[in-house]
């Protein structure tokens, strides 16, 4: 056994977990990608962009956040990397960009080659969908820091756009739809909120609760719906132009997040009435004796993005958005003029930014 060994860092692991997801990494590549799996640097060939007029490059980096507590308190390792693509590819979208690459980094207590080949199964998977190539990532052993079966998933990922074609609330004008797009859950925020909820409950993970037809646990689970895909066939499509904004609905909830895409001095009134909030939005609620709109300001709700949608070309992006696989529908106006702005949420995180807020009541289930 090596001195590294007896630290507790197993290197030969760590070269089997290598093996093992060999064959879902490479998967995801196409002739950009350079070099294979394995080396310290992931390249990919960029001179496809020379084609482009005014190249611009779009990156984001996040995590999963304590979703993998759940994960591995059940020990189900296999749906949990499609929640960082979405959470790192979808903000990428937004900005009407192109997914090109995506890097991983996973830290654990201990590495289990098996684990962790079913952890980069999932994001491999998932950049197939969004067409990103996973090209590039880590596996670091951190005994003592991490318990055996604890780790952490992040990582970050590189899109384009033309310049001309780039996505920002400048677009944005009076009268545009807002139009829904459905979440598949809880995606992969405010589960500090839904740990809290079932802790407080006394509801064990493995329970049947009466809102849902699964266990609870397996729901809260569900992997984040990835929109890269749908959002690109409208923006290579005919009624592209008609899209003038993107907001992705995570950390912050509905109103913060929809805002923060608006232009200073607009405001909308997201209508409730809508849509109806996911079973499991309704058992959570249930459980922690709180009303929905009570965590507006934490979870989706089952809006996981909202389109900025000139009205004239609504249905047009509608029917593209069915059918890749994501019906949505309207759940507001965009308007320019000027109001009390009371009760209002106005821009978030430092932006100068619309005004939201929710209006009515939920339909019912």
């Amino acid at each position: 056994m090596s001195l590294y060994a007896e630290a507790g860092v197993d290197t030969a692991a760590g070269d089997r977990a290598v093996d093992l997801m060999r064959a879902a990494v490479t998967a995801t590549h196409g002739p950009e990608v350079l070099g294979g799996l394995g080396g310290f640097a992931g390249m990919f060939d960029a001179s496809a962009l020379k084609g482009m007029s005014r190249p611009v490059l779009a990156t984001s980096t996040d995590g999963v956040g304590t979703k993998v507590a759940i994960a591995q308190r059940l020990g189900v390792h296999t749906t949990i990397g499609q929640d960082l693509v979405g959470m790192v590819v979808d903000d990428i979208v937004v900005v009407g960009a192109r997914p090109l690459f995506m890097t991983d980094y996973i830290a654990c207590g201990k590495v289990v080659p098996e684990r962790t080949a079913e952890l980069v199964g999932s994001i491999a998977r998932a950049c197939t969908e969004t067409g990103a190539a996973l090209v590039g990532g880590e596996v670091a052993e951190h005994p003592d820091l991490l318990g055996p079966d604890e780790y952490d998933l992040a990582g970050a990922a590189v899109g384009v756009v033309e310049y001309e074609r780039r996505l920002d609330p400048s677009r944005v004008r009076e009268g545009d739809i807002l139009f829904a797009l459905p979440s598949s859950g809880l995606h992969s925020n405010g589960y500090s909120l839904v740990r809290h909820v079932v802790a407080r409950s006394g509801v064990d993970y493995d329970a049947m609760v009466p809102e849902l037809e699964r266990p609870l646990g397996l729901e809260l689970l569900e992997p984040t719906r990835l929109y890269s895909a749908p959002v690109m066939a409208v923006l290579e499509s005919p009624s592209r132009d008609a899209l003038h904004m993107l907001s992705h609905i995570t950390g912050g909830g509905i109103a913060a997040n929809l805002s923060r895409v608006l232009p200073a001095g607009s405001w909308a009134e997201v209508h409730r009435e809508a849509w109806s909030p996911l079973p499991v939005f309704r058992a959570l609620a249930r459980l922690g004796g709180f009303e929905l709109e009570q965590v507006e300001d934490t979870w989706n709700l089952g809006l996981g993005m909202v389109a900025v949608v000139d009205p004239a070309g609504v249905d047009a992006v509608a029917a593209t958005l069915a059918e890749a696989g994501i019906p949505g529908f309207p759940i507001g106006t965009v308007h320019c003029s000027e109001r009390d702005l009371d009760g209002f949420t106005v821009g978030a995180k430092g932006v100068s930014a619309g005004a939201v807020r929710l209006v009515g009541e939920y339909a019912e289930g």
